[in-house]
C-alpha cells in the first residue's frame, strides 16, 4: 500500500531524469538508457504496487495547496482509470527505451532524445493523474510542447520539422480550446476539484453553459486525438524517429483526447448534443482512417492512419451514451496500446534492417526475417480483430454496441454499417502490410541486407505480441480484474454487466466479424495489383493533401491577414501607435466616470504647503521640458526626466514613504545611467528644412498631441487625487498593518507584504523581470548601431586633439580623462557591497529589502564598468548574470516549495526569534530566503541589461581597429 506522496514523485521523477540526461556526454548511450529504464520501471513497478488500493475501489489522492483562497491546489488522483493509462505509459515506456538503444544511430544526439522523451512522460503521467481541472490542461499543454520536440527530433529533416509545427499548432489551438473549457466547467460547479466536478453531471448537462463547454472540451479532445477535421497532423508526423511513433502514436499522447472524453463521460455523455457531435466525427474517423490506410506504401502511414481509425472507433464508442459502450471503449484503449506499439516497432525494425519503409520495394522478407515477420503478422491479425487476439473481443463489443438503438437519429441507423465497412478496410490493409512485406518476391536490392534485429531490439515487440495472445485466450484471467477496476472508476454505479468470453454462441456480431473478414480479404485480393504500384493515397482523395491545406491556411492567418491588419492599423512610427493606447485609456477613463462618478464626494484641500506645491511645479516643469525636448535634445531631456523622478522620490520622503523613496532613487540612478549608454548609440536626429505647408500641418500635429497629452494627464491626476482623496471605511491595508509583525515577523509593512503577504505577486514579477532581461540581452546582441554612431564621439574627438599624447580610441571611459574620480568610483565597489549586504538584512524591519539591495548592488557593477571599460572588468571580475537569474528564481522558488514539506500552501512563511551567540536574540524569517532569490535576480537581470550595452563599445573598438587595419592595407 502506498501513500499518495508516491503519486507526486511519480511525476517528479521523470522531469528530474530528463534533467540529467541532459547533462551526460553525447556518447553515453548505455547510461543514458539505463537511466531512462531505470525511471519507467521505477514508476511502473510504483503503479503495481497501487494496484490493492485500486482493486478495493479506493482512489489514491494527494493535495498540495497552492492558492487555496482562489481553489487553486495541486491534486494527484489515481483511480482504476488512471491507473491504467499509468501502467500503459510506464509499461510502454519501458520498452521503447530498450528498443530505443538499439534502433537509434551513435551519431544522433541521445541526450536530448532522452531528455524529450522523459520529459514527455512525465506530462503524460500528469495528465492522467491530475485531479484538477486547471493542472491537467498545463500538463496537457505539456504534452503538446514535448510531443513537438520529439516529432521534430531530427530537425535536419524538412519533413520532420513541417510534422511538428503541424503538431505544435493544432493540438496547442486544442488546448486553449480547452483551458476555456474547463475554466466555464469550474465558473459552473464552483470548484477545478474533478472529484467534485464528477459529482455534478446533472448540473453541467442542465446548465445553458452546456453546449459551449462541450464544444470547448471536444475541440481539445478531438485535436490530441486527431478525429476529424483535425486528423491531417497524425500522418505527418511519422517524420518522427519511430520509438517516439511507437510511444507516442500507441498509447500515450493520441490517447489524451480519448481519456479526457472517458473522463467526462459521466458528466457531458448522455445528451443529444454529445452523441451527434462526437458521434459525427467518431463515424467519419472510423471510416475515412481505414480507407486512407489501405493505400499508404509507407509502412508507418499504413499505421498512422489505422490509428486514426481505431480512435474514431473509440469515439463513437463513447458517442453511444450506453455504459456498455463506455465498456467497449476502455477495453479497445488497452488492447489498441498493445498491438499498435508492437507494430510500429516492428516498422522500426524493417526499416533499420533493410533501410526503407516503402511497401513497393519491400517482399518476401520472410525467410530473411522469420521471427519478426511473425510477430507482426500475429500484431497485424490482432489489428484486423482475428479470433483468439485481443482486438477480436474489442471488436465484438463494438458490434454488440452498434446495433443497439440509442438515439432516433440517422447516425444511429448507420452505426452498423459503418462498423461492418471500417472492420472490411481493416482486414484489407492487415493483409496489404503482411502480403507487401513478408511474403510475395523477393526485394529488390535495398539499402541494407534484410536480417533478424539484435535480441533486446525484438524482445519488446514480443512481449507486446504475447500479452495479445494471451488477453485473446483468456481474458477474464489475465486483463479482467484490472479493466473492471478502469470501469468502476469511469462509471461508478451504473457499471452494467458484461462478459469477456471468447465465445458467446452464433449471434449478429459474430456473423458481422465474418462478414468482415471475408469481405477483406475478397477487397485485398481485388485491388492487390493496383495497389502494388499506385501513388500515395487513396483514389479521389489523393489530391486533398491535410498538409498542403494547413499550410495554405498558416499563410493566409499568419502572413496575408498580419499584412492587411499591418497596413490597416498597423505604422512603423511609435507616436501613433502611443496616440492610439493614449486616446482608449481616456475614452475608458471617461466611460468609468460617466456611469460610475468618484468625484462628488471629494473635497479640495483648505490649504498647502507652498515649498511642497513648488517642488511640484519644479517636477512638472521638468516632466514637461523633457517632453518638449525629447526629439531632437536627447541627453537634455534625460537629465530633466532625472529630475522629475528626483521630484518623485522627495514626494515620497515628504509623505513618509521611506521604502518607496529609496526604491525610487536607486531605480531613477541605475536607469538613468543604462538610459544614458544606449543613447550613446543612436543615431543623431537633425530637424528638416519644412515648407510652410509641412510646417502649418506638423504645427498642427504637435497642438493635437498637447492637447491630447493634457486631456489624459489633467485625467489621470484628477482619478489619482479621487482615489487618493477618498477614503473607504475599511481597506485590507488595515489587516496588513496589524498583522505584518504578528504573522510576518518585520516591522517593515512594505517588505513584509512583498515577501510574506503577497509573495506570489512577488515570484511572478521577478519571472517577468529575468524574462525581460533576457530578451534585453538577446536583441542587443543582435543590434548593430548606425554608422555614424560606431566612432568617437564629438566630445572624445576634441579631447584627443587636444591631448597629443592620448591613445587611439582614448576617452571611452572614465579613466581616459577622469583619472581621480575614476579611482574612486573603483574604491566603492566594496563600500557598496557593505551597504548592500546592509539593506538586504535591514529589509524585514527597516526600509530595505532583496530588491533595494540588488539595484545597490548593480550600481557598482555599473560603476566600474564606467570607471575601468569592459575588457577591465570582465578580466578581474567573473560576472555571470544569467546564473544569478536562474538561482534567484531557484531559491525563491524553493523557498515557496518549502512550505509543502510541511504541510503549509505554497510561500507560507514562519518567523521567530533565533539566540545566537554573544549577538542574542534576533529576528528571523523564512521570508529572509525568499528575499534572497529577489535579491540576485533584480541584480543579474540588471547587470545582465548593463552587460549588453557595454558590449556595444567593444563592437566599437573592431570596428575601429578594423578600418584602422584597412587603411594600413591601402597606405
Amino acid at each position: 500500500m502506498l501513500g499518495g506522496a508516491s503519486l507526486i514523485w511519480m511525476i517528479v521523477l521523470p522531469f528530474v531524469a530528463s534533467a540529467v540526461a541532459a547533462l551526460l556526454p553525447s556518447n553515453a548511450r548505455n547510461a543514458e538508457a539505463w537511466l531512462a529504464g531505470g525511471v519507467m520501471l521505477v514508476i511502473f513497478i510504483v503503479v503495481m504496487m497501487s494496484y490493492p488500493d485500486i482493486a478495493a475501489g479506493n482512489a489514491v489522492r494527494q493535495e498540495i495547496s497552492w492558492v487555496p483562497e482562489l481553489g487553486l491546489e495541486l491534486v494527484f488522483r489515481l483511480d482504476g482509470f488512471a491507473w491504467m493509462f499509468a501502467m500503459l505509459i510506464s509499461g510502454i515506456g519501458f520498452l521503447v527505451v530498450i528498443y530505443t538503444r538499439y534502433y537509434m544511430s551513435p551519431e544522433d544526439p541521445i541526450p536530448r532524445f532522452y531528455m524529450f522523451f522523459l520529459a514527455f512522460a512525465g506530462s503524460m503521467l500528469g495528465v492522467v493523474l491530475s485531479g484538477n481541472l486547471i493542472q491537467l490542461v498545463i500538463f496537457w499543454e505539456m504534452t503538446s510542447v514535448f510531443s513537438f520536440l520529439l516529432i521534430g527530433y531530427w530537425h535536419h529533416n524538412p519533413a520532420a520539422r513541417d510534422g511538428a509545427r503541424m503538431s505544435l499548432t493544432v493540438t496547442g489551438i486544442g488546448g486553449l480550446a480547452l483551458l476555456a473549457g474547463m475554466l466555464l466547467i469550474g465558473h459552473v460547479v464552483g470548484s477545478y476539484d474533478l472529484d467534485e466536478v464528477l459529482a455534478s453531471g446533472n448540473l453541467l448537462r442542465e446548465h445553458d453553459l452546456y453546449t459551449p463547454i462541450l464544444i470547448l472540451v471536444l475541440l481539445g479532445a478531438f485535436t490530441k486525438s486527431a478525429q476529424f477535421p483535425f486528423q491531417f497532423w497524425l500522418p505527418n508526423a511519422m517524420a518522427a524517429p519511430t520509438p517516439v511513433s511507437a510511444f507516442l502514436h500507441s498509447a500515450t499522447m493520441v490517447k489524451a483526447g480519448v481519456f479526457l472524453m472517458t473522463r467526462m463521460w459521466p458528466v457531458l455523455a448522455g445528451t443529444y448534443e454529445w452523441f451527434f457531435i462526437v458521434g459525427l466525427a467518431g463515424m467519419i474517423t472510423l471510416v475515412l482512417g481505414a480507407f486512407f490506410s489501405i493505400f499508404q506504401q509507407d509502412i508507418k502511414g499504413l499505421l498512422a492512419y489505422s490509428t486514426i481509425s481505431h480512435l474514431g472507433l473509440i469515439t463513437m464508442l463513447l458517442s453511444l451514451g450506453s455504459p456498455l459502450g463506455a465498456v467497449a471503449a476502455i477495453f479497445h484503449m488497452m488492447n489498441h496500446a498493445t498491438f499498435k506499439a508492437s507494430l510500429f516497432m516492428a516498422a522500426g525494425i524493417i526499416d533499420h534492417e533493410t533501410g526503407t519503409r516503402d511497401m513497393r520495394r519491400l517482399g518476401g522478407l520472410l525467410s530473411a526475417m522469420p521471427i519478426t515477420a511473425t510477430l507482426a503478422m500475429v500484431a497485424s491479425a490482432a489489428m484486423a480483430g482475428v479470433p483468439l487476439l485481443n482486438g477480436f473481443l474489442s471488436k465484438e463489443m463494438f458490434f454488440a454496441e452498434a446495433i443497439e438503438h440509442h438515439a432516433d437519429s440517422w447516425l444511429d441507423t448507420i452505426a452498423p454499417y459503418a462498423a461492418v465497412i471500417a472492420s472490411t478496410f481493416a482486414v484489407t490493409y492487415s493483409i496489404r502490410f503482411i502480403h507487401s512485406v513478408f511474403f510475395g518476391k523477393a526485394p529488390e536490392p535495398l539499402p541494407h541486407e534484410p536480417h533478424e534485429p539484435p535480441f533486446f531490439m525484438r524482445l519488446p515487440v514480443l512481449l507486446l505480441v504475447l500479452i495479445c495472445l494471451i488477453v485473446g485466450i483468456v481474458p477474464g484471467r489475465t486483463i479482467g480484474p484490472y479493466l473492471h477496476s478502469a470501469v468502476v472508476s469511469v462509471l461508478g454505479d451504473s457499471t452494467p454487466y458484461y462478459s469477456l468470453s471468447v465465445w458467446h454462441g452464433f449471434n449478429l456480431p459474430l456473423m458481422m466479424s465474418i462478414v468482415a473478414l471475408v469481405a477483406g480479404v475478397l477487397m485485398f485480393l481485388v485491388i492487390r495489383t493496383y495497389l502494388a504500384t499506385s501513388e500515395e493515397g487513396p483514389p479521389f482523395f489523393r489530391r486533398i493533401n491535410g498538409q498542403r491545406i494547413f499550410e495554405q491556411v498558416m499563410v493566409t492567418v499568419s502572413w496575408r491577414w498580419a499584412r492587411f491588419l499591418e497596413g490597416w492599423l498597423g505604422t512603423r512610427r511609435l507616436q501613433p501607435q502611443l496616440r492610439l493606447l493614449v486616446v482608449i485609456a481616456f475614452i475608458a477613463g471617461i466611460l468609468s466616470l460617466w456611469r460610475g462618478p468618484m468625484l462628488p464626494d471629494v473635497k479640495l484641500p483648505a490649504s498647502s504647503d507652498l515649498v511642497f506645491s513648488a517642488l511640484w511645479l519644479l517636477g512638472m516643469a521638468c516632466a514637461i521640458g523633457a517632453a518638449y525636448q525629447a526629439k531632437f535634445h536627447r541627453l537634455v531631456a534625460l537629465m530633466l526626466l532625472s529630475g522629475a523622478g528626483l521630484i518623485t522620490c522627495i514626494t515620497f520622503v515628504w509623505l513618509s514613504a521611506p521604502d518607496l523613496a529609496l526604491t525610487q532613487l536607486l531605480v531613477e540612478v541605475v536607469t538613468t545611467v543604462l538610459i544614458l549608454l544606449g543613447l550613446r548609440w543612436l543615431p543623431q536626429r537633425f530637424q528638416e528644412v519644412e515648407t510652410p505647408v509641412q510646417a502649418f500641418w506638423a504645427q498642427l500635429r504637435r497642438y493635437r498631441d498637447f492637447a491630447m497629452a493634457i486631456a489624459c494627464g489633467l485625467g489621470m491626476a484628477i482619478i489619482s487625487y479621487a482615489v487618493m482623496a477618498r477614503r473607504p471605511p475599511q481597506t485590507i491595508a488595515d489587516y496588513f498593518v496589524e498583522n505584518a509583525y504578528t504573522l510576518g515577523g518585520g516591522t517593515n509593512v512594505v517588505n513584509v507584504i512583498l515577501v510574506d503577504f503577497r509573495g506570489f505577486d512577488t515570484f511572478g514579477e521577478i519571472t517577468v523581470l529575468g524574462i525581460v532581461a533576457i530578451t534585453v540581452f538577446v536583441l542587443l546582441r543582435r543590434f548593430r548601431p548606425a554608422p555614424e554612431s560606431v566612432g568617437s564621439t564629438d566630445q572624445q574627438r576634441r579631447q584627443s586633439a587636444d591631448d597629443p599624447a592620448a591613445k587611439p580610441g582614448a576617452g571611452t571611459i572614465a579613466s581616459d580623462y577622469l583619472y581621480v574620480p575614476s579611482v574612486i568610483m573603483q574604491w566603492m565597489f566594496p563600500v557598496i557591497i557593505v551597504l548592500s549586504a546592509y539593506l538586504f538584512l535591514r529589509g524585514h524591519d527597516l526600509p530595505g529589502g532583496g530588491f533595494v539591495a540588488g539595484i545597490a548592488l548593480a550600481s557598482a557593477f555599473i560603476l566600474q564598468y564606467l570607471a575601468a571599460g569592459t575588457r577591465w572588468v570582465e578580466e578581474r571580475l567573473r560576472v555571470l548574470p544569467v546564473k544569478w537569474i536562474g538561482w534567484g528564481l531557484l531559491i525563491a522558488a524553493a523557498t515557496g516549495m518549502g512550505s509543502w514539506a510541511l504541510g503549509y500552501p505554497f510561500l507560507t512563511s514562519h518567523a521567530q526569534y533565533v539566540d545566537l551567540p554573544v549577538i542574542g536574540k534576533v529576528p528571523a524569517a523564512t521570508a529572509l530566503f525568499f528575499d534572497l532569490g529577489v535579491f540576485a535576480l533584480v541584480l543579474g537581470a540588471t547587470v545582465l541589461m548593463l552587460i549588453a550595452l557595454a558590449h556595444q563599445s567593444i563592437r566599437k573598438l573592431r570596428v575601429a581597429k578594423t578600418a584602422t587595419l584597412a587603411e594600413q592595407e591601402v597606405q
